[in-house]
């Protein structure tokens, strides 16, 4: 079976080798604005915009697409667009607990499912100093909420799935594709 994963991240392609031992990697550019403030919803949205066609082109393949947010007080953070959003984004999000939500998209013949992972991550308490170094040594510039979940510099604690607040909720994933049929 053909597998494609609709991703550019490196840690989502380290992740689908948990399950698939050769994969695709069809990056998709997509405009990620999105109206939608149910944050369950845009994640949901924005993994199946991802998918972008792609069925329609690889009907016999089985693609998975997904998107990962961070939510905290009823505020979605994305990718951070530089190094002064990145350290805006820490220092909003310090000492605090927000919610990693990602959409995935699956996929496959005539069949295409949609779901979604929470997680929850408390960060440490941070100073501004902490946060540039942060920034400066780990570069999260491409990471949702502007941190790697394992990087201890900025985590304390997550209650939920690891794989999920890395961007790609390897256990949902598998139990949805053997509900699927298709492993």
């Amino acid at each position: 079976m053909r597998v494609i994963l609709a991703s550019a991240s490196p840690r989502r392609k380290e992740l689908i080798k948990k399950i698939f031992d050769k994969v695709e990697y069809m990056p998709q550019n997509v405009d990620e604005d999105i109206e939608e403030e149910n944050p369950i919803e845009l994640v949901r949205k924005l993994a199946e915009k991802k998918l972008n066609g792609l069925n329609n082109i690889y009907p016999d393949a089985l693609i998975i697409s997904a998107d990962t947010i961070v939510v905290f007080n009823n505020k979605v953070y994305g990718k951070p667009k530089d190094e002064k959003d990145a350290i805006r984004i820490l220092e909003e999000l310090n000492n605090n607990t927000h919610i990693v939500y990602t959409g995935v998209c699956v996929a496959y013949k005539e069949r295409k499912e949609i779901f979604y992972e929470e997680s929850f991550v408390t960060f440490k308490n941070m100073t501004r100093l902490d946060i540039e170094k942060y920034i400066k040594e780990k570069r999260p510039l491409d990471k949702a909420g502007a941190y790697g979940i394992q990087d201890e510099d900025v985590v304390l604690s997550y209650k939920g799935s690891y794989t999920n607040i890395v961007g790609l909720p390897i256990e949902k994933l598998e139990n949805k594709l053997k509900e699927m049929g298709v492993i």
